[in-house]
């Protein structure tokens, strides 16, 4: 970033305790705003799909790494070596190779003779690496001369700075510039993981020096000494120890990073350049008492060739269940009975001759990324296809940061906020976006040529915005979440002849002609669309399946979930956006009826609160139903899941409309992946992939027929979770993992 370097440029120039105060006076009023991210980010303890854990059996990983940054840290390496050895720990020293000293050779040999790692730590670490590409490549040179030299494997950028990308320059195995979350660092954008990843080559016209087809990233998961003590002036190792117990909760990786150079190993410590080194003893010895038996300590090399050998294992194989170290979602491993020889093999078990390696793409979305999961999903597989992907979004909260790079998706966000309204709301801020996503993508036109720019509604006429990139020659992709004509129609309960809606279908026709591929989410919208806006190939069907990685498949209880009893409460959960074309009135008056035969029946609904929640919770009052609703609040999609699998039955309570009966919604798939069986509208659109017995149907925008339904489930446990198995076969056609090969292949075949 231009203010970052601007501030190295600076940096020799300003006193040290001048930088250290400002540091520290923001870094305090920071603290205070980012309690829900730091130091532990909700989301981040996600295990990779397929993860097979850690060796013989450990609950967790530690990993122990230092920086050396000037004499005074390189004088104190033997005495925190011997520190660590004393409590039986060993760790990796990064060393500057052409800093403010000299690494002495004996040093090195010392360490690495007692069974500790060298690493190489930045070339100058002045915060210049990445300056230009070429000076980068120059600086590679020299780099890997000293790798080979130190016979390391590992490195590490100064100041946490990193291009991923330009690493493959380097001879490395692995990465530590990384961190899952950091909002104190100059490049403060998180990874938002506490597992290693693996980072692909992405541009197959760079010659590089490196090894192989990638290497391993290994984020810092435990906040470095220098934020902790020297910054935020924290006391105590309490930062530290909270966030280890929480990683070996989840099974994740702990690496920490600290600094020789701040350690005081005598009393008195100069409080604004150090800390008590007891402080990292005591951390330790907490380490050593509570987790000698659960804890595998190892040196980064160690992580590194663990990992990377279960990576190449399962490139080289067929297993059930692979771990893809890009992040990508893969077939699940379990099976039902009569289900293996559909599922066959899916996993990674051969690399592909990847079209997409090195193409530029742009994204626009008007909406929050990556909460918005269809985007994500496409994003994300485009870059673990080796594409480069740029994309505009809009900024949900001041929290997030204006550019970051997310799973490999490089993010910019305008400080834009979507908000419900009356049609001009929605034509003011469609506008507003539009004439945004023009400027950004033309001024990016400029200086290089994307691929293809992949432009998601709503609105439609956001294809637009990418006429400038069209000229230089960029394919165009519409992808096509809703109608917007038989949406608007139902929202505002307008006449289908209206001018709006006219105005909507032409705009809808306009866009589509523009585009050069259009994809949609289901059939019923490809019959829809090319009915009245294109030719049938023009268009492509990606159904929204849910995440193979979070929806992590489970069978179908043929035993029941219930057994017809009504000693425990019978739960019933209704997910999703609160608005009422979905029906959640519905579900209440179906509640009123249902708890006569089903006393213990509860009501649990997850969503954002809205004044259509409001209006149906005032309804459950009078109706005296509130000790049988649970409202969760918003919930991500790890609670999602914990909701879907402590339930009994799932519901989708869609009122009747235009928009509901061309809608397959996604909730029904997340139900059938985590074995759950659910009640859905009997529609078109979604019998045009469920038969009459895949799955519990009721009559769309019928409430009394829906309570039928629910009282039939309940007392017939084992007959509904008959129909889910066979529902279970559908969504094993439509897994995210078959889907994305179809997404996938569409784009290759348009470039």
């Amino acid at each position: 970033m231009l203010r970052n370097r601007i501030y190295y440029q600076l940096k020799p120039f300003i006193p040290r305790a001048l930088r250290a105060a400002v540091r520290r006076r923001i870094a305090l009023r920071l603290e205070a705003r980012v309690q829900d991210v730091w130091p532990i980010m909700p989301g981040s303890e996600q295990t990779p799909p397929g993860w097979q854990g850690w060796p013989d059996g450990k609950k967790f990983t530690l990993v122990l790494t230092h920086d050396v940054e000037g004499p005074v840290g390189l004088r104190r390496c033997r005495r925190l070596a011997e520190l660590e050895s004393e409590l039986g720990f060993r760790s990796c020293f990064n060393f500057i190779p052409a800093g403010q000293y000299a690494v002495p050779p004996e040093l090195r040999e010392e360490l690495t003779s007692e069974g500790f790692e060298i690493g190489v730590h930045d070339l100058h670490h002045d915060g210049r690496l990445y300056r230009t590409w070429r000076g980068f490549v120059g600086k590679a040179q020299r780099i890997n001369e000293y790798l080979a030299d130190w016979n390391a494997e590992g490195f590490r950028s100064g100041f946490m700075l990193h291009k991923l990308d330009w690493l493959h320059q380097l001879a490395i195995r692995y990465d530590m510039s990384t961190f899952d979350t950091d909002p104190f660092e100059p490049q403060p954008e998180g990874r938002h993981t506490i597992f290693p990843f693996f980072i692909a080559r992405p541009q197959a016209d760079h010659q590089t020096s490196g090894k192989g087809d990638g290497y391993l990233e290994l984020p810092y998961t435990l906040p470095q000494d220098s934020t902790l003590f020297l910054l935020l002036r924290h006391e105590t190792s309490e930062v530290w120890i909270r966030k280890l117990d929480w990683i070996a909760k989840h099974g994740g990786m702990a690496l920490l990073d600290t600094h020789p150079d701040y350690m005081a190993f005598q009393d008195p410590a100069d409080a604004s350049v150090e800390y008590p080194v007891e402080r990292y003893r005591e951390f330790l010895q907490y380490v050593h008492d509570k987790y000698a038996e659960a804890c595998w300590h190892a040196l980064p090399r160690e992580v590194a060739s663990h990992v990377l050998h279960m990576r190449n294992t399962q490139l080289m194989s067929e297993p059930e269940a692979s771990i893809d170290l890009n992040g990508s979602q893969l077939q699940p491993s379990a099976t039902i009975p009569d289900l293996e020889e559909r599922l066959g093999v899916q996993g990674i078990a051969t690399k592909k001759d990847r079209r997409l390696h090195g193409k530029r793409v742009a994204v626009l979305l008007f909406s929050n990324y990556p909460a918005d999961p269809r985007p994500r999903r496409a994003a994300e597989a485009l870059t673990r296809e080796g594409a480069i992907v740029d994309l505009l979004c809009m900024q949900q909260n001041e929290r997030e940061p204006r550019h970051e790079n997310v799973n490999g998706v490089n993010v910019s966000r305008v400080p834009f906020k979507r908000y419900r309204g009356g049609k001009l709301a929605y034509v003011g801020q469609y506008s507003a976006f539009i004439l945004i996503s023009f400027v950004y993508l033309t001024l990016r036109s400029l200086r290089k040529r994307y691929d293809f720019v992949h432009v998601h509604n709503m609105p439609d006429v956001l294809i637009f915005a990418a006429a400038a990139a069209k000229a230089r020659g960029s394919k165009l992709i519409l992808d096509l979440h809703d109608p917007m004509p038989e949406l608007m129609q139902t929202i505002f309960e307008l006449s289908p002849e209206s001018l709006s809606v006219r105005a909507l279908k032409t705009m809808e026709r306009k866009s589509i002609a523009f585009s050069d591929l259009v994809f949609t989410v289901n059939i019923a919208c490809q019959n829809l669309y090319s009915g009245r806006s294109c030719r049938p190939d023009k268009i492509r069907v990606v159904l929204n399946s849910p995440d193979d990685y979070i929806f992590r498949f489970r069978p179908a209880n043929l035993n029941g979930s219930n057994s017809g009893t009504v000693e425990k409460p019978y739960k019933i959960l209704y997910h999703g956006s609160l608005v009422a074309r979905n029906g959640l009135d519905l579900a209440v008056k179906a509640l009123e009826t249902v708890r006569r035969s089903v006393p213990n029946v509860k009501l649990v609904i997850c969503g954002e609160r809205t004044p259509f929640l409001e209006k149906v919770m005032e309804m459950a009052r009078e109706q005296q139903l509130e000790n049988n609703i649970n409202y969760l609040g918003v919930q991500n999609l790890n609670g999602i899941v914990e909701a879907i699998k402590a339930c009994d039955l799932g519901i989708i309570p869609n009122h009747k409309n235009i928009f509901t009966e061309i809608n397959t919604p996604t909730r029904i798939f997340e139900y059938l992946a985590l074995g759950k069986p659910v009640i859905a509208p009997r529609t078109k659109a979604i019998q045009d992939y469920f038969g009459d017995d895949d799955l519990v149907f009721f009559e769309l925008g019928d409430a009394k027929d829906l309570a039928r339904q629910i009282e039939y489930a309940f007392s017939h446990p084992k007959e509904v979770s008959e129909t889910t198995q066979r529902g279970q076969r559908v969504y094993l056609d439509h897994t995210w993992t078959r889907e994305k090969s179809h997404f996938l292949d569409a784009v290759g075949e348009l470039l």
